[in-house]
């Protein structure tokens, strides 16, 4: 209780009489150092490998992608092999009917991105959530028919494939196909969430046929859980590769079931659809080179941003996740999702984005400038409010023999995406509409954001947080990291980053670890209940910042490489009950 109330004379004194900022900083220190370790003690090793490695957020996923590996695929071969297989045992984001981005750093260096996001259909336009009076219709770009985008993610790994894939299709998908046919061992918590999902799902008959059985009983622990229609469509993809999906048989029963309940997705919109190769963002930080998502993720932007304003900081210096610390990440945290807002869309939509200002160490400068050491600064209502983005995302790291490493993060948005199982066809669509701004114009502290970059039209991809990353070391891969988690992807990202290389963590410490998020507005700082220590929240409380306390943020699924030894550490976050890392 003295200690309090000494600092919070301190703080009092910073206010009123203007106290020097290094004194008080010094002081700081003194009262808010912490050591993170994750809830219950010290994180676990790593598991160790020397062939290859696979971390994803099923164990059953990560060993259908080491297989591959051991019968001489290569890292993107088992990328595509795990997300059809987490397509089956993970449905809460694992996914055919959604999309997303994956990064590739080959063994020398060289980096390329995929771009599979979803899309707009040709009948969306930016007014589609309304009513006629201009008003929003609530929930409506989130539930239902219409909130399904127009899913990139056969077509992400069909190019993907073609650009850098040994294995065939056919190969490919046969452990996907023999886990749906054939069933797996339902997990407790698998089970648990089936049971929760019972008055979401209810509405979508053909939904009720894939997660309840007969008279809508439910599935138990350790039941086997068979999903016939999803092994037929994994069937056409098997054969036909990416036309398997969008076109023939498939696309008929996508596009007549929207047709059906109100859908806008046709025919014509699935065959259009294409997936992109894109340039990744690249930065640098303390002698690493950072290699992220481009648009229309906002997430290597603001990773990136984030990173060269906090090499301005001796980080190290003020103790991993004190007071200081989080204080001055939050001013981070602060400007770069204030950008992001600002600025970030479908490149294809918004060629005038500036990308390279907002990457550049001269712009973190200008930031950093305008960062108090003592104060909090203030989000103001009438800028920019962040759209809604679920938190329900996978992520999985994938680095072969020959040290090519790959990293995907993909989504249906919500957790189980719009709940609408497509008739006959066994896969979950997204809700990824509801990540476009719904009200043209209209930006308000209740959450909504209409500013223009990110409003709907025919063909565009939503914007995204989504953050695959690859960290380089003498300009071969070093470190892999993404995670889910919405909006909050970015900063955690971030906080393993600056774990790994600041505080010299391993990447089970690093993922372990407690995080914070912030996000401009609304103006709170979020904080995992066991990340820091009390009096460091009454610090911060006393700097400005209004917090609010959260049981948990993320679920990263990392890789690090180390090169003289020619060792894998792989780490599956143990926020994430059936993720598992997996090597040979």
């Amino acid at each position: 209780m003295l200690q309090m109330e000494i600092v919070s004379s301190m703080i009092d004194n910073v206010r009123r009489f203007a106290v020097s900022p290094s004194r008080i900083i010094l002081t700081l220190f003194c009262f808010a150092l912490v050591s993170n370790a994750a809830e219950g003690g010290a994180a676990k090793k790593p598991v160790r490998a020397q062939k290859g490695m696979v971390v994803s957020s099923h164990y059953l996923a990560s060993d259908v992608g080491m297989n591959v590996l051991k019968k001489g695929g290569n890292a993107i071969d088992a990328a595509v092999a795990t997300g059809l297989a987490l397509a089956v045992v993970h449905p809460a984001a694992g996914n055919i009917g959604g999309g997303g981005f994956m990064i590739v750093v080959t063994k020398d260096g060289k980096a390329t991105a995929f771009d599979f996001r979803e899309k707009a259909p040709a009948l969306g336009h930016e007014k589609m959530y309304v009513d006629s009076q201009g008003k929003y219709i609530r929930n409506l770009n989130h539930e239902g028919y219409l909130a399904v985008g127009v899913p990139g993610t056969v077509a992400g790994f069909d190019l993907a494939l073609k650009r850098f894939g040994k294995k065939s299709w056919k190969e490919l998908a046969a452990p996907a196909v023999r886990l749906a046919e054939k069933g797996f061992s339902l997990s407790w918590s698998l089970a648990e969430e089936f049971k929760q999902l019972t008055d979401r799902l209810k509405p979508y008959p053909a939904s009720m046929k894939v997660f309840y059985r007969e008279k809508g009983l439910s599935y138990e622990a350790g039941d086997i859980w068979k999903q016939p229609d999803l092994a037929k469509t994994l069937k056409r993809i098997q054969n036909a590769g990416r036309d398997g999906f969008y076109k023939g048989q498939t696309a008929r029963l996508l596009s007549a079931d929207m047709k059906r309940h109100g859908g806008l997705i046709t025919e014509g919109d699935l065959a259009a659809y294409e997936a992109k190769e894109r340039k990744p963002l690249r930065g640098n930080y303390r002698g690493f080179e950072v290699v992220s998502m481009c648009p229309p993720s906002s997430g290597g932007i603001a990773l990136i941003e984030m990173l060269n304003i906090l090499e301005g900081f001796e980080l190290k210096s003020y103790g991993h996740n004190s007071a200081q610390y989080l204080h001055v990440l939050t001013e981070a945290m602060r400007r770069a999702y204030a950008d992001r807002a600002l600025f970030v869309g479908d490149p294809d939509f918004n060629p005038g984005m500036p990308v390279e200002k907002l990457i550049s160490k001269s712009y973190a400068d200008e930031l950093r400038r305008s960062i108090s050491m003592t104060n909090a600064s203030k989000s103001s209502s009438d800028k920019f409010n962040q759209a809604y983005e679920s938190s329900q995302t996978t992520h999985y790291s994938v680095v072969d023999a020959e040290g090519n490493a790959v990293v995907v993060t993909y989504t249906l948005e919500d957790s189980y995406g719009s709940k609408i199982v497509a008739e006959d066809l066994g896969f979950l669509l997204n809700n990824e509409m509801g990540d476009f701004n719904p009200v043209p114009g209209r930006t308000d502290t209740t959450g909504m954001i209409g500013t223009q970059p990110n409003l709907v039209s025919p063909g565009k991809r939503m914007l995204s947080s989504m953050t695959p990353t690859i960290i380089l070391k003498d300009g071969k891969p070093w470190a892999l990291i993404g995670s889910p988690g919405g909006r909050t992807i970015i900063n955690t990202v971030l906080q393993v980053t600056l774990n790994l290389i600041d505080f010299n963590m391993n990447i089970s410490e690093a993922i372990s670890a407690g995080r914070v998020h912030h996000q401009w507005l609304p103006d709170v700082l979020t904080i995992e209940h066991f990340a820091t220590t009390v009096d460091s929240q009454r610090l911060l409380e006393g700097m400005g910042h209004r917090l609010r306390s959260v049981r948990s943020q993320g679920s990263v699924m990392g890789i690090m490489i180390d090169g003289k030894s020619k060792t894998y550490f792989g780490a599956a976050d143990p926020r994430q009950s059936d993720a598992a890392a997996a090597g040979y």
